[in-house]
C-alpha cells in the first residue's frame, strides 16, 4: 500500500506554472499570507516552490496543485477500495472516492471563477471542496481509525485549500 501512494503522490509538487520572475520580496508574502493559513510552514514551501509574487498567480498555482493532489487521492481512495477486505472500511473509501470527486469539480469551478477574476467564487469553491475534504477525513477519526495514508493525504489537500483561501480572500483589496 505505501507503494501505491507513493507511485501516486511522486512529483505532487512538481506542477509547472508560467511564471517567468523570481520573487524579490517572497518572504514579505509568505510573512504576511502564511500565518493566516491551517499550516505555515507548508504554506511557507508551496509559496517559495511557486516562484511568484502575483497573488492571482499564487491561486492559479495552488489550484493546480490542488487538482493534481485530489485526483491522486481519488485515484488511491480507489484502488484502496479495490485492495480491502473489510466491507466497512471499503464504504468509507468508496465513500472518499465520491468526496474526491465532488472536490474536483469545486477545484474546477474555482479555476474557472479565477479567470474571470471572481475572488469571492474561487473562496466559495474552495470552501466547499475543503468541507468535502473534512467529510473524508471524518470518516475515519469517527469509525475505524485506519492507519492508511489518504486520512493524511486529506490533511494535505486541507492545507493547499488553506492557502488558497487566504489568498482569495485578500486578493480583491489588491487589485
Amino acid at each position: 500500500m505505501v507503494f501505491l501512494f507513493g507511485l501516486l503522490l511522486s512529483n505532487v509538487y512538481a506542477i509547472p506554472l508560467n511564471a517567468n520572475t523570481i520573487p524579490s520580496n517572497g518572504d514579505t508574502l509568505v510573512s504576511n499570507i502564511c500565518p493566516q493559513t491551517s499550516n505555515p510552514s507548508f504554506c511557507a514551501s508551496i509559496l517559495e516552490s511557486a516562484n511568484s509574487i502575483d497573488l492571482k498567480a499564487l491561486i492559479a498555482y495552488g489550484l493546480n496543485l490542488a487538482h493534481t493532489n485530489a485526483g491522486k487521492s481519488m485515484t488511491l481512495a480507489k484502488a484502496l477500495a479495490v485492495l480491502t477486505t473489510n466491507p466497512q472500511l471499503k464504504k468509507q473509501y468508496l465513500s472518499c472516492f465520491e468526496n474526491y470527486d465532488e472536490a474536483m469539480c469545486d477545484i474546477e469551478k474555482a479555476k474557472s471563477d479565477l479567470a474571470f477574476n471572481d475572488y469571492n467564487g474561487v473562496n466559495l469553491a474552495i470552501s466547499d471542496a475543503m468541507m468535502i475534504a473534512d467529510d473524508c477525513h471524518d470518516n475515519f477519526e469517527q469509525s475505524l481509525k485506519d492507519m492508511s495514508l489518504l486520512p493524511n493525504n486529506t490533511r494535505t489537500l486541507k492545507d493547499i485549500y488553506s492557502i488558497i483561501l487566504v489568498i482569495s480572500s485578500i486578493l480583491p483589496r489588491n487589485i
